[in-house]
């Protein structure tokens, strides 16, 4: 091999040592600019965005809807309206309030203006939260990455659970849950 070969081989292998390491994780802290929720939530949320989520059920083809989420914000300084739209025949609208508890915390509210009221807390660049509606837990994740929405929704049957364990401090109980669907979709900001 000629000199330039070596010194290629060289850099080559001084690039991947960089990022595979024996006895280090095997990825790379993020280098490029990635917008920080925790910081600066809600501004990076709020838009309309708009797309497809896919709803899974185990044993069943999955089912594709539209999906919208207007962030956008209300009459009351510091608070938002949050907008979900299901489908493209605009019919099912949930116009919700998003407003702070206590924001050094990151936690936050969805009221649903009907006395219903779901916490939700920010961490790093997700805004997700759980709630229990007749006998399903539900837990959320909105999470921004390189400008787009990651949603997510988990079901999970209370009622459905198996327990393991033996009750004692070494070998505690542990429930275990069927999640009953999943919903997962990229939403992109539309205006």
């Amino acid at each position: 091999m000629n000199r330039k070969c070596y010194i290629l081989l060289f850099v080559l292998c001084g690039s991947l040592s960089l990022t595979a390491q024996p006895g280090k994780p095997k990825y790379r802290t993020a280098t490029r600019a990635v917008v920080s929720c925790d910081s600066i939530f809600p501004a990076c949320f709020i838009g309309n965005w708009k797309g497809t989520l896919q709803w899974m059920v185990a044993g069943k083809p999955a089912r594709e809807f539209t999906m919208r989420l207007n962030i956008q914000p209300a009459d009351t300084t510091g608070q938002y309206n949050w907008q979900i739209i299901y489908g493209d025949d605009n019919k099912d609208q949930r116009p919700y309030l998003l407003r702070p508890v206590d924001e050094t915390k990151g936690h936050w509210v969805i009221d649903e203006k009907d006395g219903i009221i779901l916490d939700s807390y920010v961490h790093g660049n997700s805004l997700h939260g759980a709630f229990t509606v007749q006998g399903n837990t539900i837990v959320d994740n909105y999470k921004i990455i390189d400008g787009r929405m990651h949603v997510e929704f988990f079901s999970i049957k209370l009622d459905d659970k198996k327990r393991s364990g033996k009750g004692t401090t070494e070998t505690p109980f542990v429930d275990s849950y069927n999640i009953s669907s999943y919903q997962t979709g990229i939403l992109l900001k539309v205006r």
